[in-house]
């Protein structure tokens, strides 16, 4: 049905063309690229013996415009899955539309030398995509992705209007490692050192970075802390949820993560801006994402469960009054590997990205300009969830959550 280039080599993106090799009536070509080719090839060995899909393979610097337009337009893809890093955004986005085809990515445009993820940059290109008759739908991972789908079922299924909502994020998962990120190190440790932000009367209210802490209980997980933290889902969701008193998103993290990401910050191991070292400018942070361990070596020592969701509060549909619900997904890390090779951090944002593509090569979800995932109809993409390794469950609170 349809030929599709996917952009980056990481856990991600392994999870994603496994995913897709599995749904061949869907993704009858497959094209994998990255800046080293030798990590496509691995990815392509291992689809190959798991499901018997040849995947091609090539080397690209997505950054290099005209080298990603040769390469769109020898492929000819319907469909550009970009699971390389957010920096590389909007050359990617560029050459999309240099070339004549539509665009998926899971997460927003950041620029390299500031930890300021937003929706804007890539938002001015709608009217772009609008008139060259392409589609770019942003954000299809998990949190962004299948959040902002929950929330849109819960506001179409359950309740009229959300007045408040929390999305929780646990990774009850253990490595054995002394300290790794489960994802890409670089964007994970920008992402945690950032100052907090969360939406509350009709603005963003920022404050320090883990500066708001809670205790909470997950389904197969346990008691977990949980810190308030900045994620892009919270700037679409306030866009397309107008009348949302609040919004925040929560995060876990273990003492001891916390310990030595305090002890790197403390020392400048997380710095963006250049260091000069031995007659060369270094990124303290890019050095240390590489002697950390690589998140897509973790899958065969990784024990335990994700649990990720929204609870949102507000109107209820038939009329009962204010409810709420808590509607969230458990996955587990040794599942994950089993099927794909990789945990399950890797798995909750790959999956999402061959059902978001999916939705948009069958033309269930269409349309020309940038669109984020709250504008598009959540019940199909709920069926596939279901059906892809992701099912979800949905349950009504005694009442809004007090934190």
């Amino acid at each position: 049905m349809s030929t599709v280039l996917v952009i980056g080599a990481g856990g991600v993106s392994s999870v994603c063309v496994h995913k897709m090799a599995m749904n061949k009536d869907i993704f009858t070509d497959i094209h994998l690229a990255s800046r080293t080719k030798s990590k496509c090839d691995t990815i392509a060995k291992s689809v190959k013996e798991r499901t018997g899909v040849d995947v091609a393979t090539y080397e690209i610097d997505a950054e290099e415009v005209p080298a990603m337009v040769n390469l769109i337009r020898k492929v000819q893809p319907s469909l550009v899955v970009n699971l390389a890093l957010p920096y590389q955004d909007l050359p990617i986005m560029d050459a999309c539309l240099e070339a004549g085809v539509s665009y998926l990515d899971t997460a927003n445009y950041e620029p390299k030398d500031e930890a300021k993820f937003e929706y804007h940059w890539q938002w001015a290109y709608h009217d772009r995509f609008k008139e060259a008759g392409l589609m770019a739908l942003l954000g299809s991972g998990f949190d962004p992705g299948v959040t902002s789908v929950f929330t849109m079922w819960l506001k179409k299924h359950k309740l009229k209007t959300i007045r408040q909502l929390d999305i929780l994020d646990c990774n009850g998962g253990d490595h054995g490692q002394a300290f790794a990120t489960n994802f890409n190190p670089e964007i994970n440790i920008r992402e945690v050192t950032a100052p907090a932000r969360h939406w509350e009367n009709g603005e963003f209210v920022e404050t320090p970075a883990m500066g708001k802490k809670v205790e909470f209980d997950f389904e197969a997980v346990g008691p977990k802390n949980m810190y308030m933290m900045y994620h892009e889902e919270l700037e679409s969701l306030a866009k397309f949820n107008p009348e949302m008193e609040r919004a925040r998103f929560w995060m876990t993290f273990g003492d001891e993560y916390i310990k030595h990401l305090t002890v790197l910050q403390n020392v400048g191991m997380t710095r963006i801006d250049p260091v000069r070292y031995q007659g060369k400018d270094i990124i303290p942070l890019q050095f240390l994402a590489a002697v950390l361990p690589k998140p897509e070596t973790l899958g065969e020592t990784t024990k335990g469960n994700t649990n990720i969701g929204v609870i949102a509060t507000g109107e209820a549909l038939d009329g009962s009054g204010e409810k709420t619900f808590y509607i969230n997904n458990i996955c587990s890390h040794e599942a994950a590997y089993e099927e794909t090779g990789n945990q399950a951090v890797s798995y909750t944002t790959g999956v999402p990205a061959m059902i978001g593509s999916a939705m948009m090569v069958t033309g269930k979800w269409e349309g020309d300009g940038v669109f984020n995932m709250e504008e598009m109809d959540p019940d199909p993409f709920m069926d596939m969830l279901n059906d892809h390794g992701l099912p979800w469950q949905v349950k009504e609170l005694d009442g809004p959550v007090d934190f």
